[in-house]
């Protein structure tokens, strides 16, 4: 497979998450919490990764792979823990700003980690992708923005974890196979989440029944794919244009938003959802430098 082509599988895994605002906020409509609703899509998204673990043939991974691959599930987990936690006290628009800064986090990890140095062609991608961010999350257009720092703060840990879990799944167990390396990245995550938010609503058949369908959605979206897509094109591509690849989530999340719940996008919130796909398009592509050809 070509880049761009690793690049794509990337960028439909940031989809993936831009579907999970609508459905999270259709579960809260009807009467589920924060903990049920996040316990649920984790729960169901590492069961339907382990089912699919059946239909593979090589399943042998030692064991130091195996709690290697566990322990890189945590910040997949913490990463929706940190963000429930932003939103106790920031709006939904700044919430997901605060996440997004993600981009630059995954580019600096990148630096540190590798001693990749950003290009300056890639710094002025993430310059256009944040910028973007605040248009398409219609923050210009919020009078007196009142940004509590406990708020700030979970946010901007959700941003760094999300951007290590990147940077991890692209990184740790290679050899094994993404649907199986899926399943251990989910199965870390739910353990962390679980620790967090204790699953009572297994306990509760009527809970679990009504809250099926919303976790089954929000599972295959927020916990089945987008592990399985990183785990296929982070390696090929590394986890600085990964993050540029994952910014879809906003872009998609807007849309869905208009589409299913009926909000209204305003002009700005097109031209900030403009800007972030052309800098997905311009990141996709590398130019001749900086693949070496």
């Amino acid at each position: 497979m070509k880049t761009w082509q690793y690049s794509l599988i990337v960028f439909l895994g940031g989809c993936c998450y831009g579907i999970l605002s609508t459905f999270v906020k259709l579960a809260y409509s009807a009467g589920f919490s924060s903990p049920e609703v996040t316990g649920a899509q984790y729960f169901f998204g590492a069961a339907l990764s382990w089912i699919g673990v059946i239909f593979i043939k090589n399943k042998r991974l030692d064991p130091k792979t195996i709690f290697k691959l566990l322990l890189s599930g945590i910040p997949f987990g913490l990463t929706g823990i940190f963000y429930y936690m932003s939103l106790q006290t920031l709006n939904a628009s700044l919430a997901i700003v605060l996440l997004f800064q993600f981009i630059w986090i995954g580019s600096l990890y990148e630096w540190l980690f590798f001693k990749k140095k950003p290009t300056p062609r890639k710094l002025i991608l993430i310059g256009v992708l944040m910028f973007g961010s605040l248009l398409a999350a219609d923050v210009f257009a919020q009078e007196g923005i009142s940004v509590p720092w406990q708020g700030a703060l979970w946010g901007l840990l959700a941003a760094s974890t999300f951007a290590l879990f990147l940077l991890l799944s692209g990184s740790v167990g290679k050899s094994a196979s993404p649907v199986l390396k899926s399943a251990f990245l989910s199965t870390g995550a739910t353990i962390t989440v679980f620790a967090c938010f204790p699953p009572t609503f297994l306990l509760d058949s009527d809970v679990l029944i009504a809250l099926s369908p919303y976790g089954l959605v929000l599972g295959i979206f927020g916990v089945l794919l987008p592990p399985l897509l990183y785990s296929i094109g982070m390696p090929h591509i590394g986890p600085g244009t990964g993050s540029i690849m994952t910014s879809s989530e906003l872009p998609i999340a807007v849309l869905m938003s208009s589409i299913v719940l009926g909000e209204s996008v305003n002009g700005y919130q097109w031209l900030g959802i403009i800007a972030i796909l052309c800098s997905i398009v311009l990141g996709s592509f590398k130019p001749k430098e900086e693949t070496g050809s």
